[in-house]
Formats: structure tokens, sequence, C-alpha cells
């Protein structure tokens, strides 16, 4: 029996992701739950799992291509038979054991009856397509009538739109190329970025069409003068989100300057220390740490506002957001249930995720449940920005360089180590004092870490 696994929704409704590459290849045994593929959604690099165990029969999608979700991607052939092809998450027979989806948003179940199609009867006699010049009368006879003869009238079908992929699309805009005058090369009859350019190089277009067809994904065109990039993945996402958080959450920011000398100093005490040997402690980790102290005494901070139900949801868990810098770009993954964790646990997750979202491997649940986020810039030397809120979340905090500078210390100026504070908060949900008790709070405990006996 043949089935087809169909794309899944990899988490919080993403629609498409692009195929990186297949782990296996037709004719392969694969068993239950064997990774088959690797796919790159909007958020993350995935593995994808497969749903059957069986042989496969056909890859439908060739890597470097973008699929919406709920299209076919592989079919395999596997033992026993319900009466028909199946899908990736259809309804198992009656009588059967219901297979557990095994990936987010694994597909809809189909509603069957589970009983085999009926086979179409065939008919006595064929059908004779040119009408009688007149009326025919046939002699009744005994033998038992043959099934009544319907008339098809068969209707032109609708152009199937041209199988591409987003950037094939826009190469063939770009050039003023009609794709249903293309010829697919791909599987499938897919038509690729070389289909696209061979059909330039044998027409009448013009020789600068020519020349930008020559031109690959990413790469300069048109004598070097221009650099054209799809926007698609991360970089997609994050302008989405960027956007929706700037024009629906009325942001404030507000700035704090601090000597995190004796931060830096219980800092270096601490890497000496045979208790946090083997941890990774940065300036980071002590940052994250007061933020989650502070917000004890500022939990507005740790909220959200729901605009559908018109509430303001209270966290009473903190799941720390740590922006990330990535080859695919910005992502924030977040530590779950970071107020509840030591410093040497903090710092171990701290660990574990920048090592995961520079390998590109943060999973779509990483990545989504944040409740209040923590962006580094200080490690691109900078001292001082406007940040702009995860969507969802109340406040972000932006750290900003420890830097060597003159300061007012004992009533004397002295060289001090200094770093700038940037919190920029919805302004729905926290107030003025609210915002500026919080910094004030980070500040303090950075300033002097002893702080944190007469807060907590």
């Amino acid at each position: 029996m043949i089935k087809e696994f169909r794309l899944p929704d990899l988490g919080e409704g993403l629609t498409e992701s692009e195929i990186l590459s297949w782990k296996v290849a037709v004719g392969d045994t694969v068993a239950l739950n064997q990774v088959i593929a690797e796919v790159e959604t909007a958020k993350a690099v995935v593995e994808l799992p497969s749903p059957f165990a069986g042989v496969i029969t056909a890859l439908h999608e060739q890597p470097g291509t973008v699929v919406e979700v709920g299209k076919p991607i592989v079919s395999f052939e596997v033992e026993g038979d319900d009466g028909g092809p199946s899908t990736g998450g259809g309804q198992a027979p009656a009588g059967a054991a219901k297979r557990e989806p095994n990936l987010v948003g694994y597909g809809a179940v189909v509603e069957s009856s589970g009983r085999p199609a009926r086979r179409a009867r065939a008919f006595a006699a064929p059908v004779e397509t040119a009408a009688p010049a007149a009326p025919v009368v046939e002699p009744v006879e005994t033998r038992t009538p043959a099934a009544p003869v319907v008339e098809r009238v068969e209707t032109p079908a609708p152009a199937e739109r041209p199988r591409s992929t987003p950037p094939v699309r826009k190469l063939a805009k770009d050039l003023g190329v009609e794709l249903t005058a293309v010829t697919g090369t791909g599987t499938g009859g897919l038509i690729t970025r070389d289909d696209v350019r061979n059909f330039v190089g044998g027409g009448d277009l013009p020789a600068a069409a020519r020349a930008l067809a020559g031109a690959g994904e990413g790469t300069a065109a048109a004598g070097g003068r221009e650099t054209r990039t799809p926007i698609k993945g991360v970089r997609k996402l994050t302008a989405a989100a960027m956007v929706s958080s700037a024009f629906t959450a009325p942001h404030a920011t507000e700035f704090l300057t601090v000597d995190v000398t004796p931060t830096m100093e219980l800092l270096a005490r601490l890497k000496a220390s045979r208790a946090f040997e083997g941890f990774k402690l940065t300036p980071l980790t002590l940052v994250a740490k007061a933020l989650l102290i502070a917000l004890r005494r500022q939990p507005s901070l740790n909220s959200r506002w729901d605009e559908a139900n018109q509430e303001i949801v209270q966290f009473n868990y903190v799941n720390l957001g740590i922006a990330a810098a990535t080859p695919r770009g910005l992502t924030v993954p977040n530590i779950k249930d970071a107020d509840r964790m030591s410093l040497t646990e903090l710092s171990t997750a701290l660990t574990a995720l920048t090592e995961t979202a520079r390998a590109g491997k943060t999973s779509p649940a990483e990545l989504s449940g944040g409740t209040v986020s923590i962006t580094n810039i200080g490690v691109f030397g900078i001292d001082a920005g406007t940040p702009i809120l995860n969507p969802g979340e109340a406040a972000i905090l932006a750290m900003g360089a420890v830097r060597k500078m003159p300061w007012e210390y004992k009533d004397e100026v002295a060289l001090r180590q200094v770093m700038t504070l940037s919190l920029s908060f919805d302004h729905r949900l926290v107030d003025g004092e609210q915002g500026s008790r919080f910094l004030a709070d980070i500040g303090a405990i950075l300033a002097d870490p002893g702080m944190v006996l007469a807060m907590v």
C-alpha cells in the first residue's frame, strides 16, 4: 500500500518550509521515526522523522525547494492494505489502533468510512460519439438490459500553475518571463533557475535581462552593482515580527549607566572558585541573574497583552529569551523556568542555548513561549540602543559593552568599569514608574551585588 507523507506544520502556524537535504533515497527501507529529511522553517532547522515503516517509493521535492504545509513530500510502500492510498495523518481503519502524530501540527484527520471505494461498473457497449442521422428504434431483446449509457461531456481543465519556488518566480518576474512558457526540468516538472536562464538565453529578451539571469541567488547582478537575496526563512520572520511589534506595542525606552566594577570583580572571583570550575561564566550570566531577581519586585514586566480576550496575562514563571545572532539571522530562543535556576544551572543553560543557536539546531519549542528577553549588544562594542520588543513580551533589556571610564568613586574620579543598560517596555502593560524601578533594581544589583540580600 502506498502512503504519502505531507509536510506538517512544524510549530506556531508556520505555512511553509524549505527542504535542505534528504537523508534517504528512493528504494531505501526506513524505520518508524527514522530521520528522513532536514528542513528549514522560518524559525529553525528541523529534522523530520518518518511517520511510517516501509520503503521509499518517491521523493516529491528537491533540496532547496520551498514547500507549503500540507503538500506531499515523500511516498512510502508499507505493508498492509486498507483499500487505497493513504496520507500521513489520516484516520486509521476501523478496529486499528490510532497512530499518534510525532510532529507538531502533523495534519488533520481525514474523515472516512474506512470502506473501499466502489469499483465503477463496466458498460455493456461502447459509447458512440457520433449522433445518428435519424431516430433508431432497437428491437426488444430478452437478454438482461445493459447499464444505462451516460454521455460524458469533457470540459477543459483549468491551466495548472507552473511549479516553481519563490526565488525562481522572483527571477522570472525580474526578467519579464512568463513561467507558463518555460518547461521545467526538475522533479515533477519543477521549474528551476537554470530553466529560466536557458529560456532567456535562447530568446529575444534584452541583453540586460540575460545578464540578470546569469546572476545566482544572493550574488551580484548587472555588473556587480547590486546583490539580490530572496527574503525568506529567519530574515522573513524577523522582519514580520519586528514590524508587528513596533506598530502594535507602544514602546518606551529608558537608559541607565552603571559602575559595574564590583560585578566584574565578583565574576573574576567566581571563575577562580572551585565551585564554579567547568562552568562558563560571563557578564551576561550575571546580568541575567540580576534581571530575574528584579522581576520578583516588578512582575508587570513579565506579562502579556491579550488583545483578543481583552486581558492582561501575568506569568508566574520566567522563560528568559536570549537574542542570538546566527548565520541564519537573529533568533530569540528562551530558557524555560529560568527563575527557578541557580547560577550554575543558568550558566549551563545559556551555554547550551548559544551553542545550539549558532549551529542552527534550535527547535521551534525553544523559540516559542518567551516572557521577557535580553540582548547583549555589548559583544559588538555597542554602548546602548533602543531594542524592539519580542512580540508578545512586555520588556527587553539591552546590555552594552563594559568599558573602563573615568567615573566618580568615593568623591573622587577613578578609572572604573562602566556599562549602559537600555530597557524597552510595552507602555500598555508597564507604567514609567514600574519600568524605572525595574531598571534601577538591575543597576543596583550590578553596582553592588550584595544588594541582592536586601531584595530577596
